[in-house]
């Protein structure tokens, strides 16, 4: 299976660590009742030749789970664990939380839960403009000399504030973000799902191709818009609506409805390959809801697309 080489700090020293192109996200692992659900998709995802695990402090009990399999199964030491913190809570919505006091309460939260010592990837779930990204470095910085954080990122952005925060990085010796997760697909928002999200734009783009930064894309296809069962006429699903439907989209789904069955997948893997075949490192944080559709994201991640039908599917050709 391809792999892509990430990077990673270890005492100081810096080295890479393969990593699956897809991750298996556990936005959907939020109370008991999913246990059973989710030990079967972390099975099946690891049977099929995944290696890592997407989740966040703000996930409900998903850390918990995945601590709880990681004991159960052994494997802790063939797993890429990959979490966030940082985010805003339920009850208190507006309050940002990237002091270096929340950001630290919330990564050794994370720790706990997730039954281990260091996790590989740690990103800033949100970003909150007023805190500068001297505090914020420096106690990231801190996380990576501890041992408790292999590479740091950042979730939702913008991409003058990680310019920012990577040349403050550079001029003090800290330690840089090594990827970025924005939202990305081949279908364009209209708005971003939920409040304080980003979604990589142009701009975001060429700054990963341009300093060869992996993009981690959640939604990576587009909350099922190339599954079929949306059209024009189709209202019923009001988020759907308001997220992603424009002129521009439709003809991306005609696209890859195009070109689906000359490679025998469907208009979903289309759209999912698009993401992993980007002029520079991109992964996909997939939310599958059943060993299946597991099945159908690890076919579409073996697809090969030409740079003229990447264009081409976007409308740039």
């Amino acid at each position: 299976m391809k792999v892509i080489k990430m990077q990673q700090h270890s005492q100081s020293k810096a080295h890479k660590i393969e990593v699956t192109p897809l991750i298996l996200g556990s936005g959907s692992f939020l109370t008991e009742s999913d246990r059973e659900r989710a030990y079967r998709l972390l099975d099946a995802f690891v049977a099929l030749g995944g290696n890592t695990i997407d989740t966040a402090r703000h996930y409900g009990i998903a850390e918990h789970i995945i601590g709880d399999w990681l004991t159960l199964r052994e494997n802790r030491d063939k797993i890429v664990l990959l979490t966030k913190g940082g985010h805003p809570t339920q009850e208190n919505p507006t309050h940002h939380r990237l002091s270096a006091t929340a950001i630290s309460e919330d990564l050794n939260t994370s720790l706990s839960a997730l039954r281990t010592e260091r996790v590989e990837f740690y990103a800033l779930h949100r970003d909150d403009p007023a805190v500068g990204v001297d505090e914020i470095m420096h106690q990231l910085h801190q996380f990576v000399q501890q041992g408790k954080v292999g590479a740091i990122g950042a979730s939702n952005w913008k991409t003058d504030r990680l310019i920012a925060a990577n040349q403050y990085a550079q001029e003090n010796n800290l330690t840089p973000f090594t990827f970025n997760s924005p939202g990305f697909s081949l279908a364009t928002c209209n708005r971003p799902r939920w409040p304080g999200c980003e979604i990589a734009n142009a701009e975001m783009l060429e700054w990963h191709k341009d300093n060869n930064i992996p993009l981690v894309a959640w939604s990576p296809q587009g909350a099922g818009f190339f599954s079929g069962k949306y059209s024009p006429d189709n209202l019923d699903n009001r988020e759907m609506v308001d997220v992603y439907y424009n002129d521009a989209n439709w003809k991306k789904y005609d696209r890859a409805a195009t070109l689906a069955p000359e490679l025998d997948v469907s208009t979903s893997q289309i759209a999912l390959a698009y993401v992993l075949n980007q002029p520079f490192s991109s992964l996909a944080v997939i939310g599958a809801r059943n060993e299946e559709q597991l099945r159908e994201a690890f076919k579409a991640s073996q697809l090969s697309l030409t740079p003229e039908q990447v264009l081409w599917l976007n409308l740039q050709q």
